[in-house]
Parts: C-alpha cells; sequence; structure tokens
C-alpha cells in the first residue's frame, strides 16, 4: 500500500511538471510571436484549450509565467547559438550569423518580445541580462581566441577587455531609451555595430572575409 501511495505520487508529480512545461513552452511560442504584453492568459488558455483556472494552479500570475518563459526562450536561444558556434567556419561566420538568430526576438518593433520585456517587465528583463555575460561572455571569448589562432583577428587585442566591450554594445543597441524603436531599425543597428566591432579587431586577412560577409548581406 505504501509503494503504491508512493508511486501515485511520484506519477502526480511527473504529470504536473509535464503540464507546467507544456505551459510554459506554449506560451513562449505566444510571446515570441505577438509578445509579452500583447497574449493574455485568457489567449493561452484558449490557445491550450484549457480553464484560466488551471494555469493559477501551476503560477501564481502572469508574471511568474513571463518569467520562466523569458528563461526557457533564453535557454533556447544560448542552444541556438553554441549549436551555430560550432557549425561555423570562422569567427566572423559566427558573429553574422548570430545576427540572424537574435533579430527574430527583436523584429516588429513595438510587438517585439525583448523590447515588451524591458518595457513592461523591466525586472524580468534585468534578471535575463544579467545572465548574459556569464552565458554569452564565455562564448565571445573564446571566437576572439579563435579569431587570432587563424589569423583573423589582431595578436595583440585584449582578449577580456574586447569582450566585455562587445556583450556591453550589444546591450547598448537594444536600449529602447538610448535607440527608441521608432526611430532605429534594430537590423539597421545590428549590422553596424557588428562591422563596427570586427573592422576594429581584424587583420588584413580577416578584412577581406569581413568585407564578403557585408558585401553579401547587402544583396540580400
Amino acid at each position: 500500500m505504501e509503494t503504491y501511495l508512493v508511486l501515485k505520487v511520484s506519477c502526480t508529480t511527473f504529470a504536473k511538471k509535464k503540464m507546467k512545461e507544456s505551459i510554459v513552452q506554449k506560451a513562449s511560442m505566444l510571446f515570441i510571436q505577438l509578445g509579452f504584453k500583447s497574449v493574455t492568459m485568457d489567449d493561452l488558455a484558449e490557445s491550450m484549450a484549457i480553464s484560466k483556472k488551471t494555469f493559477y494552479n501551476y503560477f501564481e500570475n502572469k508574471n511568474q509565467l513571463v518569467m520562466e518563459s523569458a528563461q526557457f526562450i533564453f535557454e533556447n536561444v544560448c542552444f541556438e547559438i553554441e549549436n551555430l558556434k560550432r557549425e561555423a567556419s570562422h569567427p566572423i561566420e559566427e558573429l553574422y550569423s548570430t545576427k540572424s538568430i537574435v533579430l527574430k526576438h527583436f523584429q516588429n518593433k513595438d510587438a517585439s518580445p525583448a523590447y515588451q520585456l524591458q518595457k513592461y517587465y523591466p525586472e524580468v528583463y534585468e534578471h535575463i541580462k544579467g545572465q548574459e555575460f556569464e552565458r554569452f561572455g564565455v562564448m565571445v571569448k573564446s571566437s576572439l581566441v579563435t579569431g587570432i589562432e587563424t589569423g583573423l583577428f589582431r595578436p595583440n587585442i585584449n582578449v577580456d577587455f574586447v569582450s566585455r566591450l562587445y556583450m556591453n554594445g550589444m546591450r547598448g543597441i537594444r536600449d529602447i531609451d538610448v535607440f527608441p524603436v521608432d526611430e532605429f531599425d534594430i537590423k539597421t543597428l545590428f549590422e553596424s555595430y557588428l562591422e563596427y566591432h570586427a573592422r576594429a579587431i581584424v587583420t588584413p586577412k580577416g578584412l577581406k572575409i569581413l568585407n564578403e560577409f557585408i558585401a553579401n548581406t547587402e544583396q540580400k
């Protein structure tokens, strides 16, 4: 009897965990498509064919769901970038390929999930931002070292300094107070910043490859 009760509790706990994961995954998909503020709990309940009351069995409020969904999206972005890094032929390709992943979360201006998170859920935005350097900083440093070793980046650059400068700049161009969404196109900002960053550290060999990437980008 005791074993049966333990198994029943374990199965119930597992089922609740899977249900919560399903809600976070579905919510994350809708938040990416429509924005964090735009999607209501009613929208989520309808999309999953469950009652709104069911949501509150797993989340105290929308803020908690936004926090967990934002973390889920962040982890997926990290995973995508890590895969891209393994597949890229060289660090310059890494830079320009990463742009396409990041831009998925910054399109549609006011409906952009990243902008809505920054504007309407600043505490969640700051929580995610606080993890960026730890997760992405390591990858940036690794790319810089590889670039130096392959002769694409100057050998005398300070890797720690440049990685921090790059990460800070990436945060800066996403700051809606510095670059209001109705005045600056995020795609142009990213492309301009990537070129600015790369030109400061490439060798003549790297510059040739960089110019090819910029030319290919302009043709698209």
